[in-house]
């Protein structure tokens, strides 16, 4: 779960759906919605409008951590010595 932190989508929460690492951006669900315009075609024979999620930058979103506060994420080895991310405002292990 994530927060918009910019934009005019701020303050809006969501579940992220996709990554896309080149781009550096995040696809959240039901944020940043965008229409698209579509011939028909042979697998949509009506055509229409349809809307859709855009991406956002991951500069412009923030994790949300166990209680619901948009917080910074650290990396460090928990007692196994495997690496865990953790919230920096609480210092929580996030899943």
């Amino acid at each position: 779960m994530v927060v918009v932190t910019s934009g005019d989508n701020k303050g809006k929460q969501g579940r992220v759906i996709e990554v896309n690492r080149d781009k550096d951006t995040v696809i959240v669900e039901g944020i940043n919605m965008i229409t698209r315009h579509r011939k028909p075609s042979a697998q949509n024979p009506q055509g229409g409008i349809e809307k859709k999620e855009a991406g956002i930058h991951v500069s412009n979103v923030m994790v949300l951590d166990a209680k619901g506060n948009a917080t910074r994420i650290g990396r460090r080895k928990n007692e196994e010595g495997k690496l865990e991310r953790f919230a920096k405002k609480t210092g929580e292990a996030i899943k």
